[in-house]
């Protein structure tokens, strides 16, 4: 196939309001990582490939929901060692600190350290 019409996609779908949603929700699939169903030689632009898949009738509005669900869930990215290491080290130092008696409560959401707040300066009125 040399160039994609409208014309030739319109012979698989009722209306061109049907090909520019559907060609829109093949678009938005082939970028999330969504395999072709065409080989892209050329290697053309997601919405040349969506428009090819149409015309070639390998994407349908009835089979367009299949490929949404068989995109890869995705995969969560492990905390990074380096913070992991320091939320285990700090663990360990408030563990000891508490062992002499100390009330110390520490909650992981916790984002500040007394010295990371700013420092108070004095107002104008009580100099």
């Amino acid at each position: 196939m040399a160039r994609v019409t409208v014309e030739d996609c319109l012979n698989n779908v009722d209306s061109r309001f049907t090909l520019v949603h559907l060609a829109v929700r093949r678009v938005l699939q082939l970028r999330h990582d969504s395999l072709p169903t065409l080989e892209n030689e050329k290697g053309n632009k997601e919405v040349v490939l969506a428009l090819r898949e149409i015309a070639a009738a390998s994407i349908t509005p009835d089979n367009i929901r299949f490929f949404d669900e068989s995109r890869p869930a995705p995969v969560a990215e492990p905390p990074l060692p380096i913070v992991e290491a320091e939320r285990t080290e700090l663990q360990e130092i408030l563990e000891e600190v508490s062992s002499f008696g100390a009330p110390v409560e520490y909650d992981p959401t916790d984002q500040f350290l007394v010295e990371d707040q700013p420092q108070e300066t004095p107002s104008e009125e009580e100099e």
